[in-house]
């Protein structure tokens, strides 16, 4: 229904916003001069945990026909490679966390990186700019 679907926008605007803020978490702590590590391995942990739910934030019915969202028409026309970068964020994400667990900031760095392309790899085609 039309209530189901907004909901699950709702949903999944708040969980992006919640890795978003969470990466922002470990930029400033890997960065810093003496990191954090336990910031780090609590923001992976919000990070691997949304990620796991993200494949069921986006089925059909929950795009910019049905209300305010940033996510693109692609994602529905192309569901085969959307699902495969979703699936790499995901796998992602779980390798940042077993970094950040390691406690140690060089392989938390390097996994981090590759965490941004697996964001960035979606978010370019399939994600809208912010509107002003």
């Amino acid at each position: 229904s039309g209530e189901q679907a907004k909901a699950l926008m709702d949903e999944r605007h708040e969980g992006m916003e919640d890795i978003g803020d969470a990466f922002k978490v470990v930029g400033r702590e890997t960065k810093a001069d003496s990191p954090d590590i336990a910031a780090i391995q609590q923001a992976a942990a919000t990070i691997a945990g949304l990620a796991e739910k993200s494949s069921g934030w986006f089925p059909p019915g929950t795009g910019p026909d049905v209300g305010k969202t940033r996510a693109k028409p692609e994602i529905w026309q192309k569901p085969e490679d959307f699902a495969a970068k979703d699936d790499s964020f995901q796998k992602a994400a779980q390798s940042f966390k077993a970094a950040a667990d390691s406690g140690d900031i060089e392989a938390i760095k390097a996994q981090a990186g590759e965490l941004g392309k697996a964001c960035k790899a979606c978010h370019e085609p399939y994600r809208a700019p912010e509107k002003d």
